[in-house]
């Protein structure tokens, strides 16, 4: 299929390692699955794994999402499918700790989440920051560039020496607006962000998971759901080198 042949012409990357753990791999997984894949707080998924006899606290549970949440999110990155074209960028204000920080994040005209970079401010420089992190991780610019009427974009455009078709718009952006609603839901059940460093981690590692999960959802009857979810899972097994929790208790 599509994504094994994908997988097969990424670069080789190193593989996850869950040496000294005292939990097996497939719980670990499990666990880091659930935290980044829906909106729950560290005490939830602490009580579900508790519902399945594994014991552990939250703070276990902390300390695998962060050790392990980015090697995993490399890891879907190398293995996706090329992205698209048309590229979408929209910034949107986290307040952390009484400070207002901007989430700046960058979609393809799929859905898909090119990347996210928690800066504080939202001016040329910051944009520019976006524009060169988006262009030395995908190697090329885009045919297409959408963005709200922030002048800081076309500015550093310039300065990067981008000369794409750019549409200023807000009403043509809601796929780039609609992108950050996951984040706020998060906001919610970890009553905020404890410092920029930790919305950065966590806005990386729940995107690309979003990624590999968004195509079980929408535009497809039952049994495409069902095949879609299904790769979806050996995707995730893949990356994460352990099998699913639920699919060995069936």
């Amino acid at each position: 299929m599509k994504r094994a042949a994908a997988q097969q012409n990424a670069p080789a990357i190193d593989t996850i390692s869950y040496a000294g753990c005292r939990f097996p791999p497939d719980v670990i997984s499990y666990a880091v699955w659930l935290y980044y894949r829906f909106p729950l707080s560290l005490r939830m998924v602490e009580e579900l794994l508790a519902a399945r006899g594994i014991e552990l606290t939250y703070a276990t549970v902390r300390r695998w999402s962060v050790k392990f949440g980015l090697g995993i999110a490399r890891r879907i990155r190398s293995t996706a499918l090329g992205r698209g074209d048309k590229w979408h960028l929209d910034e949107v204000v986290v307040t952390i700790n009484g400070k207002k920080h901007l989430l700046w994040r960058a979609v393809d005209q799929h859905g898909t989440v090119l990347d996210v970079l928690v800066q504080s401010r939202r001016d040329t420089h910051a944009a520019r920051r976006l524009m060169r992190k988006l262009l030395k991780k995908h190697g090329r610019a885009p045919r297409a560039l959408v963005t709200d009427k922030l002048k800081g974009y076309a500015a550093a455009n310039r300065d990067l020496g981008i000369n794409v078709e750019h549409r200023q718009h807000k009403g043509l952006n809601n796929r780039a607006e609609n992108s950050h609603q996951p984040t706020r839901v998060r906001e919610k059940v970890t009553r905020r962000f404890k410092s920029a460093r930790h919305l950065q981690r966590f806005a990386s590692v729940h995107d690309q998971v979003a990624n590999l999960f968004m195509h079980c959802r929408y535009h497809s009857d039952a049994k495409q759901k069902r095949a879609l979810r299904t790769e979806a899972f050996e995707a995730w097994e893949s990356v994460t080198c352990a099998p699913m929790l639920t699919r060995l208790a069936n």
